[in-house]
């Protein structure tokens, strides 16, 4: 079993949706992974993630299915009323910059669960969705035969059906850190992927064996050719 991940193109933030830039780059994934056999297409509800993966549905007959728990988080003080922002965190709560800033001054945050535990996250409002991102993605791979147990997980159902999931920075990061079981702040500074950037995680497995995930491949941006490349620059 496949999972393709692959991140919203260009995005108009204010309008939710892609960018002509983004259409382009939509398109050029879509032609990037016209030779998969992609079995079914997911994304995020929000519109750039929608409008992204329209086009790779479009080219494999299939419909977008919405997954709620793979939404963009949102972040900044948690008694702050407005989104995006903080009045008790530094840079606005914005939780790349905050990751960056936390592991170059204090090393012992790279390792572990310590960093769930310190201000900058633990008062943050992204902190909402580890769990809700954590069992979503579990659900989702239980329908084809993964199951996950005290950090590990299991085929209880062999399966090779690829599929495609398209979302965002955030909760593509959320995702990342519970499948391969690593510090949240570790995949923000050092696992950033740039838009429509194309990754491969493979689940192979033998009835009742443990699965490793493998990293199959990550942030291939070479289908874009000479559509503009946006970088990842800390943002959604």
């Amino acid at each position: 079993m496949r999972l393709i991940f692959v991140r919203h193109g260009e995005p108009d933030y204010v309008n939710d949706c892609l960018t002509e830039t983004g259409r382009a780059q939509a398109a050029s994934t879509a032609k990037r992974l016209s030779e998969e056999k992609i079995d079914a297409i997911y994304a995020s509800p929000m519109g750039r993630a929608v409008e992204t993966a329209t086009y790779t549905a479009k080219e494999h007959g299939l419909e977008v299915q919405k997954l709620d728990f793979m939404h963009e988080i949102v972040w900044g003080d948690r008694g702050s009323s407005n989104d995006y922002h903080s009045d008790n965190l530094p840079y606005d709560g914005h939780p790349w910059t905050l990751a960056y800033s936390l592991i170059s001054e204090n090393p012992e945050y790279i390792k572990g669960d310590a960093w769930k535990e310190h201000h900058f996250f633990k008062d943050n409002k992204c902190m909402d969705y580890v769990d809700k991102i954590a069992d979503g993605i579990d659900e989702l791979l239980n329908k084809y035969g993964i199951e996950r147990k005290n950090g590990l997980y299991y085929c209880k159902e062999k399966n090779d059906s690829t599929i495609a999931l398209f979302a965002h920075g955030g909760s593509g990061a959320m995702m990342y850190t519970h499948i391969l079981n690593l510090p949240f702040t570790y995949v923000l500074t050092a696992m950033t992927y740039g838009v429509c950037s194309v990754s491969v995680i493979d689940f192979s497995c033998e009835n009742g064996n443990v699965i490793i995930p493998r990293i199959e491949l990550f942030d291939d941006m070479r289908h874009l050719g000479n559509v503009k490349k946006e970088s990842f620059h800390f943002e959604m």
